[in-house]
């Protein structure tokens, strides 16, 4: 019997047939499609013509479909429907994939024929997307490794494997702690929880097979928990389990998993000939250097904390209003921070969340897409991974774009955060592709399901990824969609959070969930100008993250991560009540593999453009304005990673950006 991933998926646009393929399915697929990319590499670097752009960087571009089907499943469920067998196999599938891309990297004989097409580069008369592919693919092997030889060649194979094998340890452990912690409630528990965050624990509690409603550590669950409910002592409990993730002791704990990574990581960009992990990381970005990084957050860090100095001041004030006296501390500042937005902003989540519904604002994301860019969606009934997930055709003028997955809801299968992939990603060559591309999120369930204003940003941040995946016009797909500088990525998500924010868009889709009536001016207004309220707070815990991130692989790998950590915050002055929105055990941006390490300040650097992109719109004929759309496709949307990101930005808006709108959008310049 044919293994339904090794076989030619006759379905709805070559979607995976999920509803044919097993977990026994995926060890034995790996198998063959590793065996059929191995013989195509070797075919590659045993060619005995002369090495050619064809038959060198071409034939690195064909995809191996076997391969390519068996990863884009597996890594699917793998993190958004778990289970212990997947669990099993992700463990032994990450050292077995890091030897195989490793041994590429380190052919001697196809590392010289990339060299030789690389040496020859300026008599090949290539167009701009080839050189910029050829040079990318040159740096990728050099950076891999290809050039090293003898025992450094052998020691960088043995730490890639070990650095796989750990990531896939501390995102395994990290969601075993999530999965397993909970706090049950009793009735009298529920006092002061809005109705939406009491049928969240309830459903939770029904998910875990509790006797009634819990707190678990997914974020919509226990954040609307530190807002809302009236006891301390549980706050204080439910806010140091959320804090532990990762640092409980035993079999789970991260914190030796993330001193080895460190120097690996160090050893790693030394045997490059790098001074550090941080100089090798940062060369191929936008921003080139720690220095440049540095300076970024540090002229963010500034303004946020003395915003954040400032509000806990109000904070503490309220408190002690209440008879607590002492600190604020960290599982206080939620819940008195929801407290002075209301009087400040007379704005209740309560009230809010009935004007957030799921549906509507999925129709929201989709309805801004069809005005900027001319796309539309059309439900698609298909098998999928899990029976939460839900299917769109997309397509423009008749024209078949893409096929759009949507996971929203948490459940403890799924690893906490949210996450746009692509199962399929666009290409012309060697013959047209289109995207099939996934948003996963972790909402909280209802009837119907209620957003919070930050859940509803998270939905069009992930969709933002999701049409740069969609929306890409290249020819090879090494440089498709979101492969881009890792600091330039999130610009088309964070841009596309401000659609969200415009006053026309949620006076159409902001309905209340009962009564069908669009959210009243008075309350848009509310929300609109609650926009940058706890800002201060918000700015600290993501830079504090960012600057920690940066000391771990700006220099020598610490022996003590814990204790790099707590010097970092000392060093920048760290609000007491505020912790880092990661802390190392739970870092799975910089720990789960090499994606954000180094690189969490990424989001920054991208807002920085985004905040600047968005302006452009304002300076132009206003949110919808054609031009500017028109623009931001033609040239960062569809372009993927076919030119430096600078030049793709400065294509756009005709200049870089500074700080200064970034400051001004997240309410922190001077006044």
């Amino acid at each position: 019997m044919t293994n339904p991933l090794l076989s030619h998926w006759d379905t709805p646009f070559e979607i995976a047939p999920f509803d044919t393929i097993s977990d026994e399915d995926f060890a034995p697929a790996l198998d063959e499609a590793l065996a059929a990319h191995k013989a195509q590499i070797e075919a590659i670097a045993g060619n005995p013509d002369a090495p050619t752009f064809a038959n060198v960087i071409e034939a690195l571009e064909t995809p191996c479909r076997p391969l390519e089907q068996v990863l884009s499943v597996f890594y699917a469920v793998a993190g958004a429907d778990s289970n212990p067998k997947r669990e099993e196999l992700q463990r032994a599938f990450s050292p077995k994939l890091a030897a195989h891309f490793s041994a590429i990297t380190a052919n001697k004989a196809l590392y010289a024929r990339v060299k030789a097409v690389w040496d020859q580069r300026d008599d090949l008369d290539l167009t701009e997307e080839q050189q910029r592919v050829l040079m990318l693919t040159h740096r990728g092997f050099v950076r891999g490794g290809a050039a090293l030889e003898g025992a450094d060649d052998a020691r960088m194979q043995e730490i890639k494997g070990r650095l796989a094998t750990l990531g896939t340890e501390f995102t395994q452990n990290l969601l075993a702690d999530e999965r397993d912690w909970y706090m049950e409630l009793s009735e009298e528990d529920l006092e002061g929880l809005p109705d939406f965050a009491v049928a969240a624990a309830r459903s939770a509690g029904e998910e875990k097979g509790a006797n009634g409603p819990v707190v678990t550590t997914s974020r919509s669950i226990i954040t609307p928990f530190l807002k809302f409910s009236p006891r301390r002592d549980l706050r204080e409990k439910a806010f140091q389990a959320w804090a532990a993730r990762g640092a409980n002791g035993g079999k789970t704990d991260n914190r030796a998993i993330a001193t080895e990574i460190l120097k690996l990581r160090e050893e790693r960009a030394k045997l490059l000939g790098y001074e550090n992990f941080a100089a090798y990381k940062l060369e191929t970005e936008m921003a080139k250097t720690p220095d440049a990084v540095r300076g970024l957050l540090m002229d963010v860090w500034g303004p946020a904390k003395a915003r954040a100095d400032e509000d806990a001041m109000v904070l503490t004030q309220m408190m002690q209003a209440e008879g607590i006296n002492g600190d604020l501390e960290p599982w206080d500042w939620h819940y008195y921070s929801e407290k002075r937005r209301k009087i400040e902003h007379d704005l209740d989540e309560a009230e809010l969340k009935p004007y957030l519904q799921l549906e509507k604002m999925i129709e929201a994301s989709f309805a801004c897409a069809n005005r900027l860019f001319g796309l539309e969606f059309k439900p698609l009934d298909i098998p999928l991974y899990h029976t939460d997930c839900r299917a769109w055709e997309v397509t423009r003028k008749g024209e078949h774009v893409a096929v759009f997955i949507g996971d929203y809801f948490a459940r403890g299968s799924k690893r906490s955060g949210a996450w746009c992939s692509a199962m399929r990603s666009q290409a012309k060559f060697p013959e047209q592709q289109t995207p099939i591309v996934i948003n996963v999120c972790n909402f909280a369930k209802g009837d119907p399901a209620l957003l919070s204003y930050d859940d509803a940003r998270t939905l069009f941040h992930e969709f933002g990824h999701a049409l740069h995946q969609m929306l890409s016009d290249v020819t090879y797909e090494s440089i498709s969609g979101t492969s881009v500088a890792r600091d330039f990525v999130e610009l088309p998500s964070q841009l596309y959070e401000h659609w969200l924010e415009v006053p026309e868009v949620l006076s159409e889709f902001a309905t209340h969930a009962e009564t069908g009536e669009a959210m009243p001016k008075e309350m848009l207004d509310k929300v609109l100008g609650a926009a940058t309220y706890d800002m201060g707070f918000q700015t600290v815990e993501y830079v504090a993250s960012a600057l920690v991130d940066l000391a771990f692989h700006d220099g020598d790998a610490p022996a003590d991560p814990m204790a790099k950590q707590a010097e970092v915050l000392a060093e920048i002055g760290m609000p007491q009540a505020i912790t880092m929105r990661h802390a190392t055990p739970h870092f799975a941006h910089v720990f789960s593999g090499d994606g954000y390490s180094s690189g969490y300040y990424s989001y920054m650097w991208s807002e920085v453009m985004d905040a600047d992109a968005f302006a452009a719109f304002e300076e132009a004929g206003g949110a919808f304005d054609a031009e500017r759309a028109k623009a931001l496709e033609e040239h960062i949307l569809s372009s993927g990673g076919s030119k430096d990101p600078a030049e793709l930005y400065t294509a756009f808006r005709g200049r870089l950006p500074g700080v200064d709108a970034l400051l001004k959008g997240r309410g922190l310049a001077a006044k």
